[in-house]
């Protein structure tokens, strides 16, 4: 058995220093400052293979490369993996359409899986868009789909909104 074990190993920023620049900016400042690689991505998103690829105000895109360390026992990438593609992408649509210094934290996501995501399905596409932002909550949903268009997942969210401090 050893003989077919398989590593991964990866390496990330000090996340303490990016999240020193949420003060400072906007969330569509701050997330196009990670877009643009002037802010680390965030540790997760590199541990879960996650990648903002557009961002405008309310509207995000992440794209996510599913692997076999991703797999579930029946042989397909593992839910919790497209609920974290997910998660950083409706989050991050919150965010973008958050003022300088807010903050938000989820409250409720609820994700509605369509099909299995196979291991070797290729890279992954969310599209996440506000539906509503206010002063104290806001809502959100996304689309998780492959290179082709099919839809995997769908998924709404309810975010708590954390003014600045």
């Amino acid at each position: 058995m050893a003989e077919d074990q398989r590593q991964r190993h990866y390496t990330w920023h000090d996340p303490n220093a990016h999240w020193s620049r949420l003060g400072e900016l906007s969330g569509l400042d701050y997330l196009t400052a990670v877009l643009n690689g002037e802010v680390a991505k965030p540790p997760v998103a590199i541990a879960m293979r996650l990648a903002l690829a557009e961002v405008s105000k309310g509207r995000v895109v992440y794209t996510g490369q599913p692997g076999e360390d991703f797999a579930n026992d029946v042989g397909s990438v593992q839910g919790g993996w497209v609920a974290a593609l997910i998660d950083a992408a409706i989050g991050s649509a919150v965010h973008s359409a958050l003022p300088l210094g807010a903050r938000y934290t989820t409250l409720e996501l609820k994700v509605n899986y369509v099909r299995a995501v196979a291991i070797d399905g290729g890279e992954m596409r969310c599209v996440a868009e506000t539906l509503h932002v206010g002063r104290t909550t806001a809502t959100a949903k996304a689309q998780v789909e492959d290179q082709g268009g099919k839809l995997y997942a769908h998924a709404t969210t309810t975010c708590l909104v954390l003014p600045a401090e």
